[in-house]
């Protein structure tokens, strides 16, 4: 530890929240070098739907290399690429009626993010993009000028241009229509918004502190974009591959994107991988004019390839999240019932949970007294408020109540401790 905080940069930040050595991974479980296991309820920041070396991907890894698989390629033809290809227009596209061209980006989520705000660019001639407040797409300088929080934005260097920023749903109470406000500053010409190429957005906002849109909203939003011939970009980087409860975020929702960005937990086995899935009448390229070096990530192919035919060939995966998902939603009303203040708030969907705890000392205290008690999960929103939960999609029921037991545990325990009840009331007051 000492070598690592001495050699690498300050901008490290998750081992500052979970100052230990790990060494070992497997399950739901992160273990230290004391040997102490820590159930994962962060999981990579999504990056690992399935848990850590999961039998069945890692399997296949080892199968491929013992092979002398090809591990880089550009974007040479690769088997690898086209096993990939198949199974997931077969198995994901096909049987959603889904008609996307797969455009594979550099490695990263947030190149994916680039890649399509420059194609909309550039297929329908404008500049300007929509994005949505709290939303969080990236941090290379397309995608954080997309992004909301003021944290990422600060560390751009420069000026943040070419993005305007609307409304989420909720975000101005129940009562106004964000979408009515959206609609009257394009019909007037006076409004200063100037015709947008897209608009991106998230389904539920993971980062921006699990705020989950209506299917009346984001059906509202296709319906101006389509009007006004603007393109939609779902960015389904942290809450797509089965997060929210079906493979897209956006399935049941009665909207179809012009548009989609899949990573984190596209691979399953937590290697870099992204893509773009475009409309095919988008796929205005010219060859070379979005690439990177690691376009072939080839292992990735394959482990994305093995989580697709062990977990989406049929529905029985998604009727198991939903039972794991109503275990959370319930659990955590209850536990969040036992809060000292009245106005905390649980919302979320699928696998992808949040108490919003109002203040950000609590939500942190939350995160760092359940790292204490063996459990593994970080905050999020604006302000850091809101406690956020990510475990593994297949996790057991048992495993599951276990980790929330720990999360009950550990809000019992700050609640008990010495004038905690005080400082609270002041901080609600002083707020």
């Amino acid at each position: 530890m000492k070598q690592i905080n001495s050699l690498e940069s300050e901008v490290r930040s998750y081992c500052r929240a979970y100052p230990v050595m790990f060494e070992k991974a497997k399950g739901p479980y992160l273990i230290d070098n004391d040997g102490k296991m820590y159930l994962d309820f962060l999981c990579g920041a999504g990056s690992l739907n399935y848990g850590h070396n999961n039998p069945v991907l890692k399997n296949k890894i080892i199968e491929y290399l013992n092979q002398d698989g090809i591990i880089h390629s550009l974007d040479l033809a690769t088997e690898s690429k086209e096993d990939f290809l198949k199974s997931f227009s077969k198995n994901i596209l096909s049987p959603r009626n889904l008609n996307y061209k797969a455009q594979f980006t550099g490695p990263t989520g947030t190149n994916a993010v680039e890649a399509a705000l420059k194609i909309a660019r550039k297929v329908t001639g404008r500049t300007k993009i929509i994005s949505f407040t709290n939303g969080f797409h990236g941090v290379t300088l397309g995608a954080v000028a997309a992004t909301g929080n003021s944290h990422h934005r600060g560390g751009a260097g420069v000026s943040l241009n070419e993005v305007v920023f609307m409304p989420y749903d909720g975000y101005m109470g129940n009562k106004v229509s964000t979408i009515d406000y959206f609609r009257r500053l394009l019909e007037d010409n006076s409004s200063g918004v100037d015709l947008p190429a897209a608009v991106i957005l998230e389904t539920v906002q993971g980062e921006g502190g699990i705020n989950v849109a209506s299917s009346k909203w984001l059906q509202s939003l296709q319906e101006v974009c389509q009007e006004f011939g603007i393109l939609i970009i779902v960015d389904d980087i942290q809450v797509g591959c089965g997060r929210t409860g079906s493979f897209f975020s956006f399935e049941g929702m009665g909207i179809e994107p012009d548009i989609v960005t899949l990573s984190k937990s596209l691979s399953g086995f937590g290697l870099p991988f992204s893509l773009l899935l475009l409309k095919p009448e988008l796929d205005q390229w010219k060859p070379g004019e979005h690439n990177g070096t690691f376009r072939g990530n080839n292992m990735a192919f394959v482990t994305a390839k093995a989580a697709i035919e062990q977990y989406w060939t049929t529905y029985e995966f998604e009727k198991h999240i939903a039972l794991k998902s109503n275990i959370l939603k319930s659990r955590l009303e209850e536990i969040s019932s036992k809060f000292p203040i009245s106005d905390i708030q649980v919302r979320g969907k699928g696998m992808i949970y949040g108490i919003d705890c109002i203040l950000e000392n609590l939500a942190s205290e939350i995160r760092q007294k359940c790292f204490e008690n063996g459990l593994i999960l970080e905050t999020c929103g604006s302000d850091d408020q809101v406690v956020k939960l990510l475990p593994p999609l297949n996790i057991s029921e048992n495993k599951l109540h276990k980790g929330l037991n720990i999360l009950e545990k550990s809000i019992a325990e700050i609640v008990q401790e010495s004038n905690f009840d005080k400082k609270l009331t002041a901080e609600v007051v002083q707020n």
